[in-house]
């Protein structure tokens, strides 16, 4: 009996001794981050050492002379959520000496099909940090669009990258998408201050020629690779309203960047989760988003990249920066970046898409979507699940381009 009641008596100490161990790891990292957001995001300057001093200082203390494990782990939580509370109240705001780059805000008017974007930047550099800015108004018909090209702008580690989309409207009228963060005057990007609340998240609306060639022609260490996406005008349109949907909430009020949770790659995925069978079957929370430099690898095998070629040799050739270099100030920069490259020979004019399935104007009633939103009359095969990617390129005039064996 004794021997058997043992490991009885030994089983409880041991699950303690783990909870205990658990939850000093948890404390000690919550107290870690609560140092950090002091350090970074005490407003004045002078204050900041001396709060994570104090921090510092006391949360020791408790250890010393606090009595009672379980009573020290509570007080050490205690210190770190004063800190949460405090850095949940610091509020973003679209009042500050913004840098000339991010100084307006894109916001739309949407009429029907005509689109209406003002603050459209278009900056023409000399170097990175030397450049001049114009921001403009443009008009743009949505019966027009006819795709979507995805920009993966690797510029470190391999699981790290910067994600933008770009429209094609007409033969050779793009506006690309970049979620950025917008600093301050004399304020510089940093990985790791981008985990707390240093910057304001900014959309801008550009043309390639600024977005793509500053970071191919006068960014250093940045590798610039397009893809084009196999959705066509009917998910360009709904990207495209994604967009200027959550732009225009932007304006109104600002939010916070943040490198892990609203960052330029999760903030294309929150704007409408994705459902299976569509876009990508991924959330903003999926492990392929938030360690986005892989994520064109990831979409080649959804089935989202144009292009019948092997992933390896399709990233290889989608690789621009040699002929963004060479077209350079080109009026005609964005079609040279796409001549020659896997997957565009496919963008067909809206006019060729069929009709694939007819739907009453009855049964559109409460999903959102106008009879003719889709480009098409009645047409809404993205609001059937079973409209799988295979049945849409069946019919699809460009399916042979982007078929795999």
């Amino acid at each position: 009996m004794k021997l058997s009641g043992r490991p009885e008596r030994g089983l409880p100490r041991l699950v303690r001794l783990l909870v205990k161990v658990a939850a000093w790891v948890l404390v000690s990292i919550f107290s870690l981050w609560a140092i950090a957001a002091l350090y970074f995001d005490v407003r004045r300057g002078w204050l900041r050492l001396p709060a994570t001093f104090v921090f510092v200082v006391a949360f020791l203390a408790i250890l010393f002379f606090v009595k009672g494990p379980w009573l020290r782990l509570i007080a050490c939580s205690l210190c770190s959520i004063f800190v949460l509370l405090w850095w949940l109240s610091l509020q973003p705001s679209n009042e500050r000496p913004w840098q000339n780059d991010v100084s307006q805000l894109a916001w739309a008017e949407v009429h029907g099909d005509q689109v209406v974007i003002h603050n459209v930047r278009s900056c023409d550099y000399r170097t990175e940090f030397d450049y001049s800015c114009r921001w403009e108004t443009r008009a743009f018909d949505l019966s027009q669009l006819r795709g979507l090209d995805a920009y993966i702008v690797n510029w470190g580690s391999p699981w790290i990258a910067h994600t933008m989309l770009s429209f094609q409207f007409g033969e050779d009228q793009y506006i690309a998408f970049s979620i950025e963060t917008r600093k301050v005057t004399g304020q510089s990007y940093s990985a790791v201050a981008g985990f707390f609340r240093q910057y304001e998240l900014i959309y801008i609306v550009s043309d390639e020629r600024d977005v793509v060639r500053l970071r191919t022609n006068y960014r250093k260490g940045e590798d610039v690779y397009l893809y084009h996406l196999t959705g066509g005008p009917v998910l360009a349109r709904r990207r495209f309203l994604e967009y200027v949907k959550s732009m225009n909430k932007l304006y109104e009020r600002p939010e916070w960047y943040n490198a892990f949770s609203r960052n330029c790659t999760t903030s294309i995925f929150s704007q409408r989760e994705a459902k299976p069978g569509e876009y990508l079957k991924f959330t903003p929370w999926d492990w392929q988003v938030l360690l986005n430099g892989k994520l064109d690898e990831f979409a080649y095998r959804e089935g989202t990249l144009a292009g019948n070629l092997p992933f390896e040799e399709l990233k290889r050739r989608a690789y621009i920066n040699p002929a963004a270099r060479a077209a350079d100030k080109d009026p005609d920069f964005s079609r040279r970046i796409r001549e020659g490259r896997p997957g565009f020979e496919m963008t067909t004019p809206i006019t060729r898409l069929p009709a694939l399935r007819i739907l009453k104007r009855s049964q559109l009633s409460g999903s959102g979507l106008a009879p003719d939103a889709l480009n098409f009359p009645g047409a809404d095969p993205v609001g059937d699940s079973r409209w799988s990617w295979a049945s849409r390129f069946d019919a699809f005039p460009g399916r042979e381009a982007i078929s795999r064996s």
